[in-house]
Order: structure tokens, then sequence, then C-alpha cells
């Protein structure tokens, strides 16, 4: 067996989703963005790249888009949270990967907080799916109750918490990465919302 390539490249896509890899892509996209090879979820990753998912997304079947269906739309129907706004929330946060893990301890198809699981009551595994649907779908009922079911706020709250917006007089914050995210979630909420419609129009 070679040696491992110590090397990390990334690029961002049109829809703002960063990529990585460590080898060295042929295509000049790609820059490189660190130079040495620490255990991830390590200190020294995280002082390398302290953005970088602990465990990134690595399911690329088709079938994962609709592969959680059926617990989408139970969840949608139970916190009354359209379905569009569910698909996009877990688009943007692991692109339909339940195993995903990111810096800052998020988990599941959701990306659920530890502080979440406690404050939703989480009960069993965070990574089974139909449990990190329901406490992520809860989570955006919980905040679109406290924001007058204010879409953009809800999304924005959802990313930097509740008390970030309180911080800023109940206004998205000027955080660079949640208004990246703000818009990317929206975009596909969007995009899956005209889907839907085109879906009941057949």
């Amino acid at each position: 067996m070679g040696a491992a390539r110590a090397d990390v490249y990334s690029w961002t896509d049109e829809e703002g989703v960063q990529h990585f890899t460590n080898k060295k892509p042929a295509g000049g996209k790609w820059k490189k963005v660190l130079t040495s090879d620490p255990p991830k979820g390590s200190k020294a990753a995280a002082e390398r790249c302290p953005r970088c998912d602990k465990i990134t997304s690595n399911d690329r079947s088709p079938e994962r888009f609709h592969r959680y269906d059926q617990w989408i739309h139970e969840a949608s129907q139970l916190y009354r949270i359209p379905v569009p706004l569910i698909r996009a929330v877990i688009k943007v946060e692991s692109d339909y990967d339940p195993r995903v893990v990111s810096a800052m301890d998020c988990k599941g198809l959701m990306q659920v907080h530890p502080e979440v699981e406690t404050d939703m009551g989480v009960v069993g595994d965070v990574f089974d799916p139909r449990t990190n649907i329901m406490t992520g779908t809860r989570l955006l009922r919980w905040l679109a109750n406290r924001l007058d079911g204010d879409l953009v706020l809800t999304i924005a709250g959802y990313h930097a918490g509740l008390g970030s917006l309180a911080k800023f007089g109940y206004t998205v914050p000027p955080y660079k990465y949640t208004r990246q995210y703000l818009k990317m979630v929206l975009e596909r909420y969007y995009q899956y919302k005209a889907e839907e419609a085109r879906g009941r129009a057949r």
C-alpha cells in the first residue's frame, strides 16, 4: 500500500456547495487548501479547516433523493411544515446522506446539533433518518411559531439560532455563512415547490 496523499483540494460549485478531495485533480477549478493530513476530527484538523465536515457526504446514488419521502411527508403533516422546505434543508445540510457529521457535531440528514437533540427531546439514534427528519422538522416548527411564520427568518434561525436573530432585532444576522445558507435553502425550496406544483398538475 502506497503512502496516503497529504494534500487536500477544494472547489465551490455553482450552488455554493464546497467539495473536497485528497487526490490531485486535473481540472483548474480546484485549489489546495491543506498541505498535511491530520486525523479527521482532531484538534489539528479543526484548526486547519474549521468548517470542514468531520464525516462528509459520500452517498451519490440518485435514489437518495426519494429514499426518505415517507418520513418527510409524515413530518410535514405532523408539524405543518411544507415538504419542499424540509427537502431543501436536507439537500443543503447533508445532500441526503444520513451519516454526515459537521465540524460543530451536527448530525444526520438535517444536521441536528447536540443541544437541539436535548431541546427537542430526541429519543433513540439521531442518525436514524426518521428520528433525524422528525427532530429537524420539529425545530423548524418551533422557530416558525416564534417568528410569526416568517419563512426567511425561520431558515436563518435554523442555521444561526434564535438567539442570533434576537441579537440583531429579529432580522437575518450579518453572518456570511448564514446568508449563504439562506440563499441556498431558498433556491432549493422554490425549485422543489415548483416541481411539486408541476406534479399536481399532471
